[in-house]
Protein backbone atom coordinates (compact mmCIF):
# COMPACT_ATOMS: atom_id res chain seq x y z
CA UNK A 1 0.00 0.00 0.00
CA UNK A 2 2.81 2.50 1.08
CA UNK A 3 4.27 1.79 -2.57
CA UNK A 4 1.10 2.33 -4.15
CA UNK A 5 1.10 6.02 -2.51
CA UNK A 6 4.48 6.88 -2.59
CA UNK A 7 4.17 6.02 -6.73
CA UNK A 8 1.02 8.21 -6.95
CA UNK A 9 2.83 10.64 -5.35
CA UNK A 10 5.78 10.66 -7.34
CA UNK A 11 3.50 9.84 -10.56
CA UNK A 12 1.25 13.54 -9.56
CA UNK A 13 4.30 15.68 -9.21
CA UNK A 14 6.08 14.20 -12.28
CA UNK A 15 2.71 15.14 -14.15
CA UNK A 16 2.51 18.54 -12.25
CA UNK A 17 6.13 19.21 -13.10
CA UNK A 18 6.08 18.96 -16.88
CA UNK A 19 2.80 20.49 -17.17
CA UNK A 20 4.93 23.80 -16.24
CA UNK A 21 7.84 23.14 -18.69
CA UNK A 22 6.21 21.34 -21.18
CA UNK A 23 4.51 23.58 -24.06
CA UNK A 24 0.95 22.41 -25.38
CA UNK A 25 1.12 20.71 -28.50
CA UNK A 26 0.18 23.43 -31.53
CA UNK A 27 0.68 26.89 -29.64
CA UNK A 28 3.41 28.57 -30.47
CA UNK A 29 5.79 30.31 -27.89
CA UNK A 30 4.51 33.76 -27.50
CA UNK A 31 6.72 35.62 -30.15
CA UNK A 32 7.57 39.67 -29.63
CA UNK A 33 9.00 42.34 -31.87
CA UNK A 34 12.47 41.03 -33.28
CA UNK A 35 14.87 43.92 -32.40
CA UNK A 36 18.05 44.14 -34.09
CA UNK A 37 20.82 46.17 -33.34
CA UNK A 38 21.83 49.06 -36.31
CA UNK A 39 24.42 46.50 -37.55
CA UNK A 40 22.32 43.80 -38.00
CA UNK A 41 19.94 46.15 -39.99
CA UNK A 42 22.80 47.01 -41.87
CA UNK A 43 23.30 43.38 -42.74
CA UNK A 44 19.82 42.26 -43.36
CA UNK A 45 19.05 45.22 -46.02
CA UNK A 46 22.23 43.97 -47.92
CA UNK A 47 20.03 41.14 -48.84
CA UNK A 48 15.87 41.94 -48.20
CA UNK A 49 15.36 45.82 -48.55
CA UNK A 50 12.74 46.65 -45.30
CA UNK A 51 11.61 49.98 -44.32
CA UNK A 52 13.30 50.32 -40.73
CA UNK A 53 11.31 50.99 -37.32
CA UNK A 54 13.19 52.56 -34.43
CA UNK A 55 12.15 52.93 -30.84
CA UNK A 56 14.23 55.52 -29.46
CA UNK A 57 13.83 55.13 -25.89
CA UNK A 58 16.04 55.58 -22.06
CA UNK A 59 16.33 53.28 -19.48
CA UNK A 60 14.55 55.56 -16.96
CA UNK A 61 11.40 56.17 -19.41
CA UNK A 62 8.17 55.51 -17.83
CA UNK A 63 6.37 56.01 -20.97
CA UNK A 64 9.02 53.71 -22.83
CA UNK A 65 8.44 51.00 -20.54
CA UNK A 66 4.94 51.39 -20.41
CA UNK A 67 5.07 51.29 -24.20
CA UNK A 68 7.08 48.29 -24.28
CA UNK A 69 4.50 46.67 -22.04
CA UNK A 70 1.47 47.21 -23.84
CA UNK A 71 2.10 48.30 -27.62
CA UNK A 72 4.90 46.37 -28.48
CA UNK A 73 3.31 43.24 -26.87
CA UNK A 74 -0.05 43.57 -28.93
CA UNK A 75 -0.04 40.90 -31.91
CA UNK A 76 -1.32 42.31 -34.06
CA UNK A 77 1.55 45.11 -33.95
CA UNK A 78 3.87 42.70 -33.63
CA UNK A 79 2.85 40.62 -36.13
CA UNK A 80 3.00 43.54 -38.52
CA UNK A 81 6.52 45.08 -37.31
CA UNK A 82 8.14 41.65 -37.93
CA UNK A 83 6.85 41.09 -41.29
CA UNK A 84 7.26 44.47 -42.76
CA UNK A 85 9.59 46.53 -41.31
CA UNK A 86 13.34 45.59 -39.34
CA UNK A 87 12.76 46.96 -36.04
CA UNK A 88 15.88 48.63 -33.90
CA UNK A 89 15.48 49.12 -29.93
CA UNK A 90 17.59 52.21 -29.62
CA UNK A 91 19.01 53.20 -26.34
CA UNK A 92 19.45 56.83 -26.41
CA UNK A 93 22.01 56.73 -23.91
CA UNK A 94 24.13 54.16 -25.37
CA UNK A 95 28.02 54.71 -24.85
CA UNK A 96 28.41 52.16 -27.24
CA UNK A 97 29.96 54.05 -30.37
CA UNK A 98 27.49 53.11 -33.84
CA UNK A 99 28.45 53.55 -37.28
CA UNK A 100 25.82 54.32 -39.36
CA UNK A 101 25.69 56.23 -42.80
CA UNK A 102 29.21 56.44 -43.44
CA UNK A 103 29.73 57.93 -40.09
CA UNK A 104 30.65 56.75 -36.86
CA UNK A 105 28.43 58.39 -33.52
CA UNK A 106 29.45 58.06 -29.91
CA UNK A 107 28.22 59.17 -26.73
CA UNK A 108 28.65 62.78 -25.85
CA UNK A 109 28.33 63.21 -21.75
CA UNK A 110 26.74 65.63 -19.73
CA UNK A 111 27.36 65.28 -16.25
CA UNK A 112 25.43 62.52 -14.72
CA UNK A 113 24.14 61.11 -18.03
CA UNK A 114 24.45 62.09 -21.77
CA UNK A 115 23.41 60.62 -25.41
CA UNK A 116 24.67 59.55 -28.03
CA UNK A 117 24.84 61.15 -31.34
CA UNK A 118 23.12 59.17 -33.41
CA UNK A 119 20.24 60.00 -31.34
CA UNK A 120 20.43 63.51 -31.54
CA UNK A 121 20.78 63.41 -35.49
CA UNK A 122 17.69 61.49 -35.92
CA UNK A 123 15.91 63.16 -33.49
CA UNK A 124 16.83 66.66 -34.74
CA UNK A 125 18.35 67.36 -31.16
CA UNK A 126 14.83 67.02 -29.84
CA UNK A 127 15.73 64.78 -27.10
CA UNK A 128 12.06 63.65 -26.70
CA UNK A 129 11.44 59.82 -24.95
CA UNK A 130 9.89 57.31 -26.59
CA UNK A 131 10.12 58.59 -30.14
CA UNK A 132 9.67 56.51 -33.44
CA UNK A 133 11.44 57.30 -36.25
CA UNK A 134 10.93 55.26 -39.50
CA UNK A 135 13.82 55.52 -42.31
CA UNK A 136 12.73 53.62 -45.75
CA UNK A 137 14.69 50.67 -47.48
CA UNK A 138 17.47 53.04 -48.85
CA UNK A 139 17.71 53.96 -44.83
CA UNK A 140 16.63 57.30 -45.70
CA UNK A 141 14.57 59.02 -42.63
CA UNK A 142 11.49 59.72 -43.22
CA UNK A 143 9.22 60.50 -40.20
CA UNK A 144 9.69 61.05 -36.60
CA UNK A 145 6.74 60.95 -34.28
CA UNK A 146 7.53 61.71 -30.60
CA UNK A 147 6.04 60.48 -27.47
CA UNK A 148 3.51 57.59 -26.62
CA UNK A 149 1.62 55.89 -28.63
CA UNK A 150 -1.16 52.71 -27.79
CA UNK A 151 -1.81 50.09 -29.63
CA UNK A 152 -4.30 51.75 -32.01
CA UNK A 153 -2.48 54.91 -32.61
CA UNK A 154 0.69 53.11 -33.56
CA UNK A 155 -1.14 50.59 -36.03
CA UNK A 156 -2.74 53.52 -37.84
CA UNK A 157 1.17 54.86 -37.87
CA UNK A 158 3.06 51.64 -38.69
CA UNK A 159 0.24 51.33 -41.84
CA UNK A 160 0.81 54.38 -43.07
CA UNK A 161 4.43 54.21 -43.55
CA UNK A 162 4.23 50.52 -44.41
CA UNK A 163 1.93 50.84 -47.45
CA UNK A 164 3.84 54.33 -48.30
CA UNK A 165 0.77 56.52 -47.81
CA UNK A 166 3.13 58.71 -46.42
CA UNK A 167 4.37 59.64 -50.11
CA UNK A 168 0.93 61.17 -50.91
CA UNK A 169 -1.48 61.28 -48.24
CA UNK A 170 -1.17 63.72 -44.85
CA UNK A 171 -1.36 61.21 -41.25
CA UNK A 172 -4.79 62.97 -40.25
CA UNK A 173 -6.26 61.90 -43.85
CA UNK A 174 -5.20 58.38 -44.08
CA UNK A 175 -6.32 57.88 -40.09
CA UNK A 176 -9.94 58.79 -40.73
CA UNK A 177 -10.05 56.05 -43.23
CA UNK A 178 -7.90 53.53 -41.59
CA UNK A 179 -9.82 50.50 -40.72
CA UNK A 180 -6.99 48.44 -37.86
CA UNK A 181 -7.37 45.13 -36.17
CA UNK A 182 -6.04 45.77 -32.85
CA UNK A 183 -9.49 45.73 -30.77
Amino acid sequence: MKKLVLGLIITTGVFIATAFVVKPAGKPEKEGIKWMTWNQVLEAEKTQHRKVYVDVYTGWCGWCKRMDASTFTDPVIVNYVNDNFYAIKFDAETRESIRFGGKEYKYISQGTQGYNELAAEILNNQMSYPTSVYFDENLEQILTVPGYQDSKFFEAMINFVGTDNYKTVKFEDFQKSFTGKVK
